[in-house]
């Protein structure tokens, strides 16, 4: 078994005791990222945004890993507020293609830095 850290600046830095990824054999564990702009260190404003940072953050995250959401086999959401899950869907759709990855939306009370969204992720790459 042959285990490595991820870590790229484009994409914010951990704000706890985690790394961005870890990366077992060819399966990428991507740590939560909600919407940090990973230039500024500031939440981006409004839901549409935070999905959209959310998933370019991870984007990065999978990039620096060597793969692409592309490579995603499993998807976890975490939302504040559920009724946003049809802008997920929407947003989602611009950065996944068929197949979609396995998926989970969850209702959170509350996620870090008073996010509205956070999604973390498996890759397999090829």
């Amino acid at each position: 078994m042959t285990r490595s850290i991820i870590t790229t600046p484009n994409a914010p830095a951990a704000i706890g005791t985690y790394s961005q990824a870890v990366r077992v054999d060819q399966t990428v564990y991507l740590s939560g990222q909600i919407g940090l702009d990973p230039k500024t260190g500031q939440m981006v404003d409004g839901i549409d945004n935070q999905i959209h940072r959310v998933f370019q953050n991870l984007q990065a995250v999978a990039e620096a890993a060597g793969g692409t959401l592309g490579h995603a086999v499993k998807l976890t959401v975490y939302l504040v507020d559920l009724g946003n899950f049809a802008k997920v869907n929407e947003v989602m759709a611009k950065y996944f293609k068929e197949p979609y990855p396995a998926r989970a939306a969850v209702g959170a009370a509350a996620l870090p830095k008073g996010a509205l969204v956070e999604a973390d992720a498996v890759l397999v790459l090829d």
